[in-house]
């Protein structure tokens, strides 16, 4: 084996870059990792989250290696590892977990409290997330791997499935989050708003936990077409018209039982000002047309700095909420990362299992490392495909 590497790295707003990077090392600073292990990147995804800081929306510095969507071989354990081995295929949460700490015990893995000295939870390859080396590479070191990784239980099924397997890592855990903490059930009525990868897979997991009718908002023909391939009602935003008169043309009713929010901070406005940002729009309109009691589900990425943002309060993510509507409504909102470790064993069986299609609701498309920026470029225009990374050509075609 080669001990070269290569990774996708932030450059600066609006470029990225395919560049040698130094071969991952089972080390934490100056001590050995040894309950670490190194894995050969099977398939890395592209995400949204990714996009703010490519953006310059974030604080991102030049030269993180990006990318926290990580599938990958062991190729190596460390001395502490005892229930992994070399040629096991696994997920990788991106999710940055020690599995010692208060919250890790309470399943609140997105908020690890040692893994990131500047605030509670980290991830791969993420502004302010512990400065993790990113996993949008060929080879790439993971921590606490008894704690974190998910083994698939045969290799060559995990081949054959690898486009769906692969959206374990964030968002199909991520979408099915939002659906549960928006409560979700049989039954249900749910908005989500944003067809991008992440809202899909909330409808997807929608249907999954049972939804009687999913509608799917965006501003984005291709996108809301691609809601609409696997059964979902749909609305187009860029479209006049209140929400609730929307909502009950397809509902006959004005509100929904659930709402989630799969847009986040860089919102625009609905209708003829659609070009305006506006980031608590979402937020807004989800305390408007959620019912009485309702739940909304936030997993949609909100900042605490943004330097691009519309004006001088949203900067600090300080955010115009009509937040005594929701008081008023007795709504429930939940925010967060998504501890993906609560999800992906489950979300796994019901993939290998047949229960739901996710890369075909997302529209998986497979490209190779050195296409990552053009990847980048297509899903920053609206594309409505989900981007993954295959750095050694090991997808099956």
């Amino acid at each position: 084996m080669s001990n070269t590497n290569r990774g996708v790295v932030y450059k600066g707003p609006g470029e990225v870059a395919v560049e040698s990077i130094a071969f991952p090392e089972l080390s934490l600073g100056d001590r050995k990792c040894e309950h670490g292990v190194l894995l050969k990147v099977i398939t890395t995804n592209i995400c949204g989250s990714d996009q703010h800081m490519v953006r310059g929306r974030t604080t991102a510095p030049s030269g993180l290696v990006l990318g926290h969507e990580i599938t990958g071989q062991i190729i190596e354990c460390g001395r502490d590892v005892e229930f992994l081995k070399v040629g096991d295929f696994v997920s990788v949460p991106f999710n940055i977990a020690c599995g010692r700490c208060r919250n890790c015990k309470e399943g609140k893995t997105g908020i690890c409290l040692n893994v990131n000295p500047s605030r509670p939870g980290a991830a791969y390859g993420y502004v302010d997330m512990g400065g993790w080396v990113g996993g949008q590479t060929e080879y790439v070191m993971v921590p606490y791997a008894d704690f974190n990784l998910l083994k698939f239980p045969d290799k060559d099924q995990a081949l054959e499935k690898i486009r769906d397997l692969t959206l374990l890592s964030d968002i199909l855990p991520t979408g099915f989050h939002g659906c549960v903490t928006a409560g979700v059930g049989p039954g249900s009525t749910v908005y989500i708003a944003g067809a991008g990868p992440v809202g899909l897979a909330a409808a997807a997991s929608a249907q999954l936990l049972g939804a009687a009718c999913v509608i799917v908002g965006d501003m984005i023909d291709d996108r809301l077409a691609q809601a609409r391939s696997f059964g979902c009602e749909t609305i187009n935003l860029k479209e006049e018209g209140s929400m609730e008169d929307k909502l009950e043309q397809i509902l006959g009713e004005r509100e929904v039982d659930c709402f989630v929010d799969c847009v986040g901070f860089e919102a625009h406005a609905c209708g003829c000002n659609s070009h305006v940002e506006a980031p608590a729009t979402v937020l807004n309109s989800a305390m408007s047309i959620t019912r009485a009691g309702g739940q909304i589900g936030i997993p949609g990425l909100y900042v605490t700095e943004d330097p691009g943002a519309v004006d001088d309060a949203a900067k600090q993510g300080a955010l115009s909420m009509r937040f005594g509507l929701g008081w008023a409504k007795s709504h429930s909102f939940h925010t967060g990362q998504c501890p993906v470790m609560k999800y992906h064993r489950p979300l796994m069986q019901a993939i290998l299992f047949d229960k739901i299609k996710i890369a075909d609701a997302v529209n998986v498309q497979v490209i190779g490392l050195d296409d990552a920026p053009a990847g980048y470029a297509d899903f920053d225009g609206g594309a409505a495909k989900k981007f993954v990374i295959d750095p050694h050509g090991s997808v099956p075609a």
